[in-house]
């Protein structure tokens, strides 16, 4: 996820204080892990420097003071193109479960073993997604549904990989 593109969205709906956008953030993107504000203030430096955005108002508090920051039109083109752009698929065309399949067997460990750890730990993450998904919003449904989407499919990678367990460790002795 693109963090200076989605704090430059989130301005388009009006200025704000990075506390404010740290808030809105962590809000609708439920990451399993918040943003922290250091990153949030680091950012806003970057677009500010790079005519993103800029410093719309600065209040005086009792901590330090406290910028408003509003995006520009340049940081509208700049979301407006990032929007349109489509997301290069990831391919995983070099995954680390087939290198440690493969190192398993060719170091005569349990490459069969490892498969069903690794399977076991896909179960675990999907019955807490769903769980997730259960009790959520719509937000937490469409997310839990695209991690779920693709564990399912790393699942059938582990059974087609599996059953032909045999065959590959006799490629790998070559």
């Amino acid at each position: 996820m693109s963090i200076s593109h989605t704090l430059l969205g989130l301005l388009e709906a009006g200025p704000s204080h990075g506390y404010d956008l740290k808030r809105a953030f962590d809000e609708r993107f439920r990451q399993n892990r918040p943003l922290h504000y250091g990153q949030v203030y680091a950012t806003m430096s970057r677009l500010l420097k790079n005519g993103l955005v800029e410093v719309d108002g600065i209040e005086a508090g009792e901590g330090p003071e406290r910028k408003r920051y509003a995006i520009t039109d340049a940081g509208v083109t700049d979301v407006a193109q990032w929007l349109e752009r489509a997301e290069k698929p990831e391919p995983y065309l070099q995954s680390t479960l087939y290198t440690k399949v493969v190192l398993a067997l060719l170091t005569g460990r349990d490459a069969a073993g490892l498969l069903d750890t690794q399977r076991a730990e896909h179960l675990r993450l999907m019955r807490e997604l769903t769980r997730r998904k259960n009790g959520g919003d719509l937000a937490d449904q469409l997310i839990c549904d695209h991690a779920l989407f693709h564990l399912e499919a790393d699942l059938r990678w582990l059974e087609l990989t599996a059953a032909r367990l045999d065959r590959l460790a006799q490629e790998v002795a070559v």
